[in-house]
This record gives structure tokens, C-alpha cells and sequence, in this order.
């Protein structure tokens, strides 16, 4: 299981505001399913960093973590919440020696990542075809 530390905010119902984490994040085989939180994300076509929720539909936005801690949008704000068994590979990554509390809420993020769930939605079958999309 390929793992990567990414940037994820929730963009469905708002304006660069929402919810937003610094964590750990798990790819399906192919690489074409990532997964967080109890969710599974695949790419929305057409939206750069823009992902969606397969079981709810609602955006998110998945990048890389900024070198320069900057990971909210311009017009954005809020707390960021990161796992804090990543503080310091943060702190390696930006070159931070300290995080800011201004912008950075340490919390506990568990690794759940639900691949037999997900699978089994995604590759539901459609009348006679199965589509994997996994």
C-alpha cells in the first residue's frame, strides 16, 4: 500500500473555509482511488487538485503540501488540522522548526482506509457489464 501526506479540504458548501487537514492518505493499486478519513477519492475531471468523494458526491481539494506552509486558498482561512504523528515530517518538508497554532490544530488522525468498502462500490455491477474503476 503506496502512502503519501497530502493536503485535503472540503469544498462542497464552501467559500475556501472548510474543513481542511494535513494527513496521511493511502492509494488503491492502480493509484486512481485515494482514501482518508473513512472516504475514498477519485480525480473530478476538468478540476486540478480536485477530487471527489465516491459514496457522497462532495468536493475536496488534494494536493501535496506546500514547501512554504501555505496550503489554504488566497481568499481561504481557518485552522488546518494536522496528524500529529506528521509534525515532523511538516517540519522537515516546509523547513519549519515550529508550528504555527495560528494555523495549525495538532490532531489525532486515524489510518482508516476503507478499501473493501470502496471497492465493492466501485466496481458494482451495471447490468452486465462490471465496471472497474478501482
Amino acid at each position: 500500500m503506496r502512502t503519501e501526506i497530502r493536503y485535503i479540504e472540503l469544498k462542497s458548501g464552501y467559500s475556501d473555509n472548510g474543513p481542511a487537514w494535513i494527513g496521511k492518505v493511502a492509494f488503491s493499486n492502480s493509484g486512481r482511488t485515494l482514501f482518508f478519513m473513512d472516504k475514498g477519492f477519485q480525480k473530478k475531471p476538468g478540476y486540478p487538485g480536485g477530487y471527489f468523494d465516491v459514496e457522497t458526491g462532495e468536493t475536496y481539494w488534494i494536493t501535496g503540501v506546500k514547501k512554504r506552509g501555505t496550503n489554504r486558498h488566497w481568499a481561504g482561512g481557518g485552522m488546518i488540522q494536522l496528524d500529529r504523528t506528521l509534525v515532523d515530517d511538516y517540519l522537515k518538508h516546509t523547513g519549519q522548526t515550529q508550528i504555527d497554532r495560528n494555523l495549525i490544530q495538532l490532531v489525532d488522525i486515524p489510518e482508516n482506509y476503507p478499501f473493501e468498502r470502496i471497492h465493492k462500490k466501485m466496481n458494482a455491477t451495471v447490468g452486465s457489464k462490471n465496471i472497474d474503476c478501482l
